[in-house]
């Protein structure tokens, strides 16, 4: 049979685009023609997939004119995914193996010149997307790549190390040979998330900034984002590092987005399965970086950070478009990328941290160093993060420095697991109250769940009115309020509530 069909997928961004591989042996001028929308690094399979297949000690129909077409046409291809599937092609279409036996696979991997399979990226998105989509097939991925797409339930994903593995597998079915000892090359891996202790700096290291710690805890029970403002060295990097600790351990099915993402980006790892994210770009990151892009669009920082912590150390040096991409995705917790061709969308429910000094020279209000700053540089300095920015975080916290002889006498702090049992039964409350955090809650759900009383009702009125707060601002304020409700166990909101959440609200200019 001249003509045969193997099926792989094409990503693009989160979803798994089915893709066909068709390969045709015809007479002719000896050829190897590759069509169907290639990227470069697809293109190249060709130089790849003769070697492979020669040094496997395979034949290559190099006698023939080889037409490999990746349909449908107009969907994009790129990475080193189909030089497999396009192996298999050509072995089937040249009789070395039954293409029949095929079908119901779908295969993906990219070979090394000796025909070793190497992972792939995106792994586990093209299996979650597949779970998704409710669509039941068996996957033949590399090791790692397999390791990571059986993260998924239901997930049905076999191993090969070499293409002569799957060969044999093949040939084997073919001729209705069972093999006594299943090779160390093909195998199948079972469906089983890895049970492990999640590890995260303590909390406990941070010497004294109690009032930064309980900002901190307030922002993990409630999903809250957080600007920390303080002088050089005085804690707020430690305290942003450690933030991830306290909030509530990951569920499988957070865990499957997040790392659905990371493999999306090349950076998930086994070892870092169910650990909330922390992404600490630094402040040269451009728009793109942060919030994604490129073509084929590829997940930015705050797509990696899902369900993690995106922490901004230096927040007014950040490039002032990139810092303003950062308004929609923290109203809506998701990213779309628009591109003349194609768009994605990502998502990107993320807790952001911000840190800045309070004026250039950073020692704006310290007892410690006297600050040179005019009045003028200072507010451009905090100016470079405008109003609706600034608006759209919840908690504004000074980061005072804390004294010599207080950091060398003060006691070990609260470990992250005490305040973190805390944030997660707050949360729970939220969850069992309003079926999602205090973060997200909208419009009317604001009015239905907070659940203000005659007094609190009274004290907002006066407060907003005399602050100037916007709309926006009094809703967040009407939210970190609630919060603090949820961590002391109260039913209804109370002065005492939203007096703590308006000083959180104070800390800075906005130019």
């Amino acid at each position: 049979m001249s003509l045969c069909l193997v099926q792989s997928r094409a990503l693009l961004g989160l979803e798994a685009a089915a893709v066909t591989v068709e390969v045709h042996l015809a007479n002719g001028l000896p050829s190897f023609t590759l069509v169907g929308l290639a990227d470069v690094e697809v293109k190249e399979a060709r130089e790849r997939v003769r070697s492979a297949i020669q040094n496997s000690g395979l034949e290559f129909p190099n006698n023939k004119r080889i037409i490999v077409n990746l349909a449908p046409a107009d969907l994009p291809k790129d990475s080193g995914r189909f030089d497999l599937p396009i192996a298999l092609g050509i072995l089937a279409a040249s009789g070395q193996i039954d293409g029949t036996q095929l079908a119901g696979y779908e295969f993906a991997g990219e070979l090394s010149l000796s025909g070793e399979l190497r992972p792939v990226r995106g792994a586990l998105a093209m299996s979650l997307a597949l779970h998704a989509g409710q669509v039941v097939t068996r996957l033949v991925l590399p090791p790692a790549s397999a390791e990571e797409a059986a993260l998924v339930p239901t997930a049905q994903v076999y191993r090969a190390s070499h293409l002569l593995d799957v060969v044999q597998h093949f040939v084997a079915q073919a001729a209705d040979v069972v093999k006594q000892e299943p090779g160390q090359g093909w195998s199948r891996i079972e469906t089983a998330a890895h049970a492990q202790a999640v590890q995260y700096p303590d909390l406990a290291d941070v010497k004294g900034q109690l009032a930064a710690k309980r900002a901190l805890e307030i922002a993990a029970a409630g999903g809250h984002s957080l600007l920390l403002i303080g002088p050089p060295g005085s804690g707020k990097s430690m305290l942003a590092q450690r933030f991830s600790g306290l909030l509530p351990p990951m569920t499988t099915d957070e865990a499957l987005q997040s790392a659905a993402v990371a493999s999306l980006g090349g950076r998930f790892s086994l070892d870092k399965w169910a650990q909330r994210p922390t992404c600490h770009p630094h402040h040269t990151a451009s728009a793109v970086a942060l919030v994604g892009g490129g073509s084929p669009p590829r997940p930015g920082e705050i797509s990696l950070a899902h369900h993690g912590v995106l922490f901004l150390d230096e927040m007014p040096e950040f490039p002032r478009a990139a810092l303003e991409a950062l308004r929609e995705p923290l109203e809506t917790g998701t990213i779309t990328i628009s591109r003349a061709a194609r768009r994605s969308d990502f998502p990107a429910r993320f807790q952001l941290i911000g840190a800045m000094n309070p004026c250039p020279c950073g020692y704006l209000g310290s007892t410690q160093k006297i600050c040179r700053c005019t009045p003028d540089q200072v507010a451009r300095y905090q100016g470079k993060l405008s109003g609706p920015l600034v608006d759209r975080i919840d908690l504004h916290v000074e980061v005072p420095a804390v004294a010599p002889t207080e950091l060398m006498q003060a006691q070990a702090g609260e470990p992250s697991s005490a305040i973190q049992a805390r944030c997660a039964a707050a949360r729970q409350r939220a969850l069992a109250r309003q079926g999602k955090s205090n973060q997200a809650l909208q419009g009317q759900e604001i009015d239905q769940f907070v659940q203000l009383d005659e007094a609190a009702f009274k004290f907002l009125n006066v407060a907003a009115a005399r602050l100037g707060w916007s709309a926006r601002s009094t809703h967040r304020i009407l939210k970190v309020a609630r919060t603090i409700a949820d961590l002391a166990g109260s039913h209804t909101t109370a002065v005492h509530h939203l007096a703590e959440a308006i000083q959180y609200r104070t800390k800075i200019s906005h130019h």
